[in-house]
């Protein structure tokens, strides 16, 4: 059986929804082995500001199970581009939690970086045969160093190491 994640980035690719998985899940894609993967709870996507593109994830995630909640409050109906609208224009966040407890948050916010270059630069992983998104390892890291939230802190003092032999391409860890 496949995993929900594998699921819901199958239903976002036919959807043709504009992501890029981000934080430790999306660092986990560079890994060079199961040594170098990072523990993590959830998994972070990085949408546009694109009410159209918002709608579309939310559509994917209820196709695959997932259960969309805005703080802790249901998001509300009906999800249309009005909603959408408006949480663009406030940069909400929409958690989505799934089968087995898998837990996406939908985010329109990655620091300072903003979509279109973060897009232009993604890498295209197969996972499980579903075609998933995931934001160059450089943005991932300069967005944890700039966020300089402790536990983006632990993490990065934690696998600094690591993170650097995964960089190597990309240049000196910031």
């Amino acid at each position: 059986m496949q995993n929900a994640f594998v699921l819901l980035a199958g239903e976002l690719d036919r959807r043709s929804v504009r992501y890029v998985t981000i934080g430790v899940s999306g660092a986990n894609y560079y890994a060079l082995s199961g040594s170098t993967v990072f523990h993590t709870e959830d998994r972070d996507l990085f949408l546009p500001l694109d009410p159209e593109n918002l709608k579309r994830a939310w559509q994917a995630c209820e196709a695959t199970g997932f259960d969309l909640r805005v703080g802790r409050e249901p998001l509300d109906y009906p999800r249309d581009l009005w909603l959408a609208e408006r949480m663009v224009g406030h940069r909400a966040l929409t958690k989505a939690f799934g089968p087995g407890g898998m837990h996406v948050d939908l985010t329109l916010v990655m620091g300072d970086f903003e979509f279109e270059p973060v897009w232009k630069e993604r890498r295209t992983f197969l996972d499980a045969g579903a075609q998933v998104q995931v934001a160059r390892l450089k943005h991932i890291v300069d967005s944890k160093v700039a966020a300089n939230r402790p536990k983006d802190q632990v993490f990065l003092e934690t696998h600094k190491e690591a993170l650097r032999q995964l960089l190597d391409e990309d240049g000196p860890l910031s």
